[in-house]
């Protein structure tokens, strides 16, 4: 055997043993996947149901907002009504009250005064503003 033909065979015999390196390293990784895709499988499996009840769940959540938008409009509309109302009612009554609540304070007065004048067995005595016309302390 001469020098060429062992370095042949010695390239030879490389190749043989990357070659077999390379058939385990495929063979591993052939095995790696087939677990992962086991995996993938499996979390699909298992998402699959989580997704659907998260998009039930979302389209619920979204029927109940526009429910909720629904109410917030009637809302805000009863407030506009009772505000309108509620100013109409001021505007109609205010007046009149006043009015009647100056009647009653001054017809109390004047009962007051009567009583006063009538009512003692001594001589009436002048109230505040007849004192300070009068002069009498």
């Amino acid at each position: 055997m001469t020098s060429g033909d062992t370095f042949v065979l010695v390239a030879a015999i490389a190749c043989l043993v990357s070659v077999l390196v390379l058939v385990v390293t495929v063979a591993a990784l052939r095995g790696q996947v087939r677990e992962l895709r086991g995996i993938t499988d499996d979390l699909r499996r298992q998402t699959l149901p989580l997704l659907t009840e998260a998009h039930r769940v979302v389209d619920q959540a979204s029927s109940e907002l526009e429910r909720v938008g629904a109410v917030l409009e009637s809302t805000e509309s009863v407030h506009a009504t009772v505000d309108s109302a509620s100013r109409l009612a001021y505007r109609a009554f205010a007046n009149p009250v006043v009015k009647v609540l100056a009647v009653k304070a001054g017809a109390a007065g004047g009962v007051r005064r009567l009583r006063t004048r009538t009512g003692g067995s001594g001589p009436s005595r002048p109230s505040g503003a007849e004192s300070r016309r009068t002069g009498a302390s």
